[in-house]
């Protein structure tokens, strides 16, 4: 279902609840918080929709948590272009920290950089991988949820705008 800008919030609101979960299963992967919110439409904003999704992603029981790790893939800071000259050594060390993340933790590395500048985000995500790399399990867990949380609000506000 692609959704127009003009009406985004309408036809979220009225489209079969079956199609407004496959969407929002693209926004993360826990069916339980996709069909949370598809049951609690109609949504007033956009800001309401989001505040929806960010209870629904604190309510997320570890399985949930897990369905939606799993659905995850690492994160690669320029996901449509080839590494550029002078990067290609932080691209293999990035490379190499996400399978080190992947074998410590279970799953893949989650982190949000929205707020980054595309320039910023290859550095900030080997910082949030050397970091999050020397946390224990079930700290690394709380803090994979919080930036899961963050991405799907992310993908949920870009699908909302069109």
């Amino acid at each position: 279902m692609r959704l127009s800008t003009a009406t985004v919030l309408e036809r979220f609101n009225a489209s079969r609840p079956d199609e407004v979960e496959a969407l929002l299963l693209g926004c993360c992967a826990s069916a339980r918080w996709a069909r949370r919110l598809a049951a609690h439409r109609p949504y007033p904003d956009v800001d309401a929709l989001l505040a929806a999704a960010d209870e629904a992603s604190y309510d997320l029981t570890a399985e949930d948590l897990s369905e939606a790790l799993a659905g995850e893939t690492a994160p690669h800071p320029h996901p449509h272009t080839e590494p550029q000259p002078g990067t290609l050594a932080a691209h293999t060390a990035l490379r190499a920290a996400q399978a080190a993340y992947e074998s410590r933790f279970g799953h893949a590395f989650v982190i949000c950089l929205d707020d980054w500048a595309p320039a910023e985000r290859l550095d900030q995500t080997l910082a949030g991988l050397r970091v999050r790399l020397g946390n224990e399990p079930e700290e690394e867990r709380a803090v994979a949820a919080d930036e899961l949380r963050r991405v799907a609000r992310g993908r949920l506000a870009r699908l909302a705008a069109g």
